[in-house]
């Protein structure tokens, strides 16, 4: 978006994904990266099952397909399945970052397509379409969902299909637990996450409004509950001024709530912190995350590293930019630069200690 190009994105979900895994396959993929398939023999070979129903038992039937829902090894046996799909849309164009072509990403079951048009977008499909249906793998064409990330104001009409079905293209779209907006910003996330983190509040609304309980153990519930839900994903967010207005606001809302000072009540912030015992916290908390969470990839040679670091073909809009996740860190860690925040990430110590003093003086 910073260069002027638009993202297009493809939400995949199999239908029955776990369940159509063939064993004879895994096998097959497992003996080609010369792992020993024993134990995935043991596990899955010569298994059989029967039905009963009301006292009756049909005979047994050899199972020859699905992975065992909740055993450790499943996740990363469907991902070995995904990617021998993924392997035949490698040299099919994806986006460009820092020179490498970037055309998926696959967590288990969770797999999107990306591209830099609708046409790209459509031919990544059909392959994958095709080399699924050969796995025994169906996508669903109902849940699979399209989108465009964009700079413009309304989203681009979208016409790609599966099997001659049009998907159903989305302003904005739940992966992984984070709702990803066709705006590219991160207002529409910290929104959802104060509504659950609200949610939280209202039902231990007994505990923490109890007057018999003291003021800490109150704000150690609070944190408990509220901080897990509240900042989950945050080390993706961009907060832009109206955002830190958002967040700063939503942390009295709890304080007040948890006070029982209505809204009526001529008190002020300072004045509900005081009572509180407590001072402004949230948004520091968040920068550290983080802070923490982008020392650690930076450190490594990992995508998310190319993804922050990587330079992209194009050329900016005119008039102000957009804020980065990479801007209001440096300025939190009170840096000159993005790229002398980026040399200090080298050395954890140095890094650490940042973090540290930036948290000492505060938002």
């Amino acid at each position: 978006m910073e260069v002027q190009k638009d993202v297009y994105l493809c939400f995949i979900d199999y239908t029955k994904a776990f369940d159509r895994v063939r064993h004879d396959e895994i096998i097959k993929e497992l003996t080609h990266l010369h792992i020993d398939g024993k134990d995935l023999r043991i596990l899955y070979w010569e298994q059989t099952a029967a039905i009963r129903v009301e006292g009756e038992v049909s005979s047994f039937q050899k199972i020859k397909g699905g992975v065992r829902q909740g055993c450790v090894l499943s996740a990363d046996l469907f991902s070995l399945y995904s990617e021998v799909i993924m392997r035949h849309i490698e040299d099919y164009p994806g986006i460009k970052v820092g020179g490498h072509n970037i055309n998926n990403l696959i967590y288990t079951n969770d797999t999107v397509l990306i591209a830099e048009n609708e046409s790209d977008l459509q031919k990544l499909l059909d392959v994958v379409y095709s080399e699924s249906q050969k796995k025994g793998l169906e996508l669903n064409s109902k849940k699979t969902e399209v989108m465009v990330i964009s700079r413009k104001a309304n989203s681009l009409p979208v016409n790609v299909t599966v099997n001659k079905n049009k998907l159903t293209q989305r302003e904005n779209f739940k992966y992984l637990g984070t709702l990803i907006s066709s705006d590219g910003r991160s207002y529409t996330e910290i929104q959802a996450r104060i509504a659950q983190a609200k949610t939280t509040f209202q039902k231990i609304k007994s505990i923490l409004t109890n007057p018999y309980v003291s003021i800490q153990t109150r704000k150690r519930v609070l944190e408990c509950y509220k901080e897990p839900i509240l900042m989950n994903g945050s080390e993706a967010w961009t907060i832009a001024h109206k955002f830190k207005k958002k967040l700063e606001a939503v942390e009295m809302w709890f304080l007040r709530r948890m006070l029982k000072i209505p809204w009526t009540a001529k008190k002020t912030n300072e004045r509900v912190l005081q009572e509180a015992q407590s001072k402004r916290s949230l948004l520091d908390k968040i920068r550290k995350r983080q802070a923490t969470f982008f020392g650690h990839i930076m450190r490594q040679e990992r995508l998310e590293n190319l993804i922050i670091t990587g330079m992209m073909t194009g050329r900016r809009c005119r008039g102000r930019q957009r804020e980065k996740l990479t801007d209001g860190m440096a300025k939190w860690l009170g840096m000159g630069s993005v790229v002398a925040m980026l040399l200090k990430t080298k050395t954890r110590q140095e890094w650490r200690r940042l973090i540290v003093n930036a948290m000492e003086q505060g938002t």
